[in-house]
């Protein structure tokens, strides 16, 4: 009774084969389908799956229904063993090239000798990298399926592989049951971050109308029904067209006699029509799962085979079961669930308990041990689920399935007082067991969970169990940080306590490497180069050049800090040495150097140290994972070089993969940052807005945020007038919590020194209006109560300090500019002729130059140097203009036409014609993409001679046809008078 042709489905096919040919320009494509039970995904996507071309490979990967907790990897595991078998297996694993050890710790059956390892972060990149592979050979369809059922593991990955796939054939679809996908439900936000960021197409599949089911019927039967059975199975149905293909197999639907009165007598009618035997096989299959292997289900029938093979051919007639290679599956799952709910209570427990014993017998090299858990659990038999549990969260542990590794751990600790002797069946004790999982849910992201369950462990030990209760005490310090909450100093000193130098194994080492890190964090400086000094002492006694390596990195960066830059480079330069060959310390000195070269104002080698780390990142396979944090320390000195596209690539690329909190907060920062001097003022405040909430936390943990977030939320309150908010963020800098670290105290000290020349500029306006309506507002200046001969002093004070950091001279200059004059506001021109010489330094960001040559022209006009000011503020006009800073260029023309100087709008290329003169400038991407379009190129090939993608070169493209005033590509050309070569 299953219809031969689908019907009510061809515009989805439609638009499914249109992706599939979208693909074809090499930039993947996903979507998503829903839709209710039985409303035909999975034909759908059987259908699809038939029509593509030959030279097409399918990758089909099913979710497993094993109740709360699910196999780890289980429609992942199916996707790359089918490319296995349809490449091979030596194909598969040197694709994966530096990620092979961590795709063998998913498949081991991969292995040839070589240990499973790495990480999570490398098995994502692992499978990006495998799939990018091959769909650069021949289109690959990806299709997994019920993602209502998927573990947390594979939703991650599948999260990861939608934002990092840039390149080659591939289509990836996913199907879910949109009625078990409810309130709270992982995979709703999975969902909603998909429609958030419009990066997959979504849509669920309808009812079919009442003419669909009639055709339905027609291609069923044969013929068209009469219009009593069409109403009668329309309405039965309800356009769902599992039911109507079950309600024809009750004699046609005829008439309304015998026809069942729920939905679960029509999931059961099939059955209950089967002789006694098929339906004793399939109450047992029922249990096994919607698809069971052949050799287990063997091994569980207690009958013989032929009476198995005559049962379950009955059951492939009457439309119950199909066979797929060599597994039994149910025709629709919610068959199975139905039958599954009639499970007597013992044949449950029997039943189950064979499906366990099974799995054990036969798991070979390939990792079963969630699937026995759960049957176990099901048996109701505690003393055989728990070891089995212990098991499942080891192997979801091995195969970095850390959510599903801490289900596990907090099922064990269900059982465990179920279970007469836990420690001796679970091989731990309690505690041990309390902090591996709440290791693996920190791990997973659960960071509330796992702060929860390591309070438990601290609860249930004692400082009478030194190393344990030290060990508990440091892993809360871990979660605390996780999380920005504060704690974790006083936690680690705690545990540094109970480890004497001399104990067993490197807890001792992970503790002082850890205090001080935060310590650093903090700008506690001298404090932490003392206990790194004691870090590097304990790696030295074990002989760890991990511990070498990160207690040199921090000691250096801490050095540098506290004034001795050369004694810290060198530091770092040895945190290098040390770190040869270990990934992670590796990584962590390229973070560190990239950011202490930035501050020092070397800008260049700031990019080049990263772009080494980045590809350091790229051959230990994390490319798309920990290359990220790399890719973020790059921008902000790209946007103090000026190559201001380049950083825009940077931080929208980071933040599309979802980096880890801390540096989603460095690119955002540093987004908001580069929205507000490019002109958006609005955007900026409104980005900042949405992130102070979630920042509030971190800010109180991390020196360097702290400063970078009040920096930015410090010029957008200037750039919006309000200067009162404005001073409160600057003002950071003179709390008793601050504590200096000049490479990120100077930006700051000269904003907080614009806003005070501000608030005077502001008062003495106010002062010298006379009493007016207009002047009856107060202004934010005025109603401050901002002591500002105070606010100098502290400024001058903390500058002080700072003398000796390599880029102090011109922040110095801005500083004395800003507060010179007779009245302190910053309108002594000869002061800016100062700045000017001090920011043309190569050690000066970008945007320092216009910014003081736009001032120069204020203060020359204030002092009536008319030709010195229009002279000012045209160089500021050009020079943000040829920079890309809106916010000056805009500005200096807006005080050159209060002031009746004439300063010209910037003009682009063509400005010959009249029409565009006034048009906005081109970027100098823009410009190169220019170039590229008179030569004719596509989007795509643009994208790939610059290496954005497709749509960014799209969206340049439109850029310039709107600046240009021109509707076509060729019409832009002409325009801007670019020659084809």
């Amino acid at each position: 009774m299953s219809s031969p042709q689908m019907v009510g489905r061809e515009g989805d096919l439609e638009r499914l084969c249109g992706l599939l040919d979208a693909v074809n320009d090499g930039v993947p494509r996903a979507a998503v389908l829903g839709g209710e039970a039985g409303i035909g995904k999975t034909r759908l996507l059987s259908e699809f799956a038939a029509s593509v071309p030959s030279e097409a490979l399918v990758l089909r990967g099913q979710s497993v229904d094993l109740g709360t907790v699910a196999a780890p990897y289980a429609p992942i595991k199916d996707v790359l063993r089918n490319l296995v078998a349809a490449v091979g297996d030596s194909a598969v694993t040197d694709a994966a090239g530096p990620g092979r050890s961590a795709l063998v710790a998913l498949l081991p059956e991969l292995s040839q000798g070589e240990t499973d390892s790495g990480s999570a972060a490398q098995l994502h990149e692992a499978v990006a990298v495998v799939l990018e592979h091959v769909a650069q050979e021949r289109p690959v369809v990806v299709i997994v399926e019920d993602l209502h059922w998927i573990d947390a593991a594979s939703l991650n990955l599948l999260r990861f592989l939608v934002r990092a796939l840039r390149s080659g054939r591939l289509l990836l679809l996913m199907s879910y049951r949109s009625d078990d996908v409810t309130r709270g439900h992982p995979v709703r936000g999975f969902l909603t971050e998909l429609d958030r960021g419009r990066i997959v197409e979504r849509w669920e599949l309808t009812r079919l109308t009442k003419a669909q089911v009639r055709r339905q019927v027609k291609a069923i039967l044969g013929e068209f029904p009469t219009a009593d059975v069409l109403a009668r199975m329309a309405e039965r149905s309800e356009g769902v067209p599992f039911f109507v293909e079950e309600l024809l197999g009750l004699d046609g639907c005829d008439t309304d006699d015998g026809l069942p009165d729920t939905l679960r007598d029509l999931l059961l009618a099939r059955y209950e029509r089967l002789e006694p035997s098929t339906q004793a096989v399939l109450r047992l299959l029922a249990a096994g799962g919607v698809r069971v292997p052949h050799v287990i289900f063997e091994r569980v029938h207690a009958g013989g085979a032929d009476d198995l093979d005559t049962a379950i051919r009955e059951a492939v007639f009457a439309s119950v079961l199909v066979i797929d290679d060599d597994d039994y599956a149910f025709r629709h799952a919610l068959v199975r669930e139905a039958i599954h709910a009639e499970l007597l209570p013992g044949e449950r427990t029997r039943f189950h308990a064979g499906y366990a014993e099974a799995l054990e017998q036969t798991a070979g090299r390939r990792r079963v041990a969630a699937e026995v858990s759960y049957h176990w659990m099901a048996a109701h038999d505690p003393e055989k689920a728990l070891p089995a549990t212990i098991d499942a969260m080891f192997e979801a542990r091995g195969a970095f399935a850390y959510a599903t590794a801490g289900q596990m751990g907090e099922r064990a600790l269900e059982l465990w007082d179920r279970v007469a002797e836990p420690e001796q069946v679970a091989e731990m004790p309690k505690i041990e067991l309390l902090g591996r999982t709440s290791s693996h849910l920190r791990n997973a992201g659960e960071n509330e969970r796992a702060i929860a369950l390591i309070d438990l462990a601290l609860a249930e030990s004692s400082p009478d169990q030194p190393l344990q209760y030290a060990r508990a005490l440091r892993d809360k310090a871990f979660y605390l940080a996780n999380v920005g909450r504060p704690g974790s100093i006083e936690l680690l000193e705690q545990a540094g306590e109970l480890v004497p130098p001399g104990s067993p194994g490197d807890l001792r080492a992970t503790i002082l490497t850890a205090l001080s890190g935060r310590l650093m964090l903090e700008a506690r400086l001298d404090e932490a180069i003392a206990m790194a000094a004691n870090a590097h002492a304990e790696a030295s006694a074990i002989g760890s050049r991990r511990y070498l390596s990160i207690s040199s990195n921090i000691a250096g960066v801490c050095l540098a800090h506290a004034g001795d830059v050369d004694g810290g480079l060198a530091r770092l330069e040895e945190a290098r040495v040390f770190a040869d060959g270990d990934g992670i310390s590796s990584l962590r000195y390229w973070v560190n150097a990239s950011d202490l070269h930035y501050l020092l104002g070397r800008y260049d080698s700031a990019v080049a140290l990263a772009e080494d780390g980045l590809a350091r990142a790229r051959e230990l396979g994390v490319e798309r994972i920990s290359g990220v944090i790399l890719a973020a320390n790059a921008v902000d000195p790209y946007l103090a070089l000026g190559e201001w596209a380049r950083a825009d690539e940077l931080i929208a690329r980071g933040l599309s993969l979802d980096p880890p909190f801390a540096f989603k907060v460095y690119l955002q920062r540093a987004r908001m940052w580069r929205l507000l001097w490019g002109g958006d003022v609005a955007t900026a405040a409104e980005q900042l807005r949405a992130l102070q909430p979630t920042v509030a936390a971190l800010v109180e943990v991390e020196m360097q945020t702290r400063l970078g977030i009040a920096l930015v939320a410090a010029e957008i309150a200037i750039a919006q007038g309000d200067l009162a908010r404005a001073w409160d963020e600057a003002s950071v800098l003179f709390r008793p919590v601050h504590r200096a670290i000049p490479g990120y105290d100077l930006p700051l000290l000269w904003v907080a020194a614009r806003v005070t020349a501000s608030i005077r500029r502001e008062r003495a306006l106010a002062a010298a209006q006379t009493c007016t309506k207009a002047n009856s507002h107060a202004t934010s200046a005025t109603r401050s109560s901002v002591d500002l001969d105070e606010a100098d002093r502290d400024i001058r004070t903390a500058l002080d300090g700072a003398t000796s950091w390599p880029t102090a001279p011109f922040w110095i200059a801005l500083v004395e500019a800003e507060l010179g004059g007779a009245s302190a506001d910053g309108t002594d021109a000869d002061l800016w002729r100062r700045a000017i010489l001090a920011v043309r330094d190569s050690s000066a960001p970008v945007h320092l130059l216009p910014y003081a040559q736009l001032r120069m022209g204020e203060a020359a006009i204030v002092v009536g140097h008319r030709d010195a000011a229009h002279e000012a503020l045209a160089a500021a006009a050009h020079d943000a203009d040829a920079a890309g800073i809106t916010l000056i260029g805009d500005a200096a023309r807006a005080v050159a036409k209060r002031a009746r100087l004439g300063v010209a709008a910037p003009e682009p290329l063509g400005a010959d014609d009249p029409e565009t003169a006034s048009a906005e400038p081109l970027t100098p991407r823009e410009q190169q993409v220019l170039e590229l379009v008179a030569r004719g190129l596509s989007n795509r090939e643009i994208g790939s001679e610059l290496f954005i993608s497709g749509k960014t070169a799209s969206v340049h493209v439109s850029a310039i046809l709107r600046k240009l005033g021109a509707s076509t590509r060729t019409e832009a050309v002409f325009l801007a008078g670019a020659t084809t070569r």
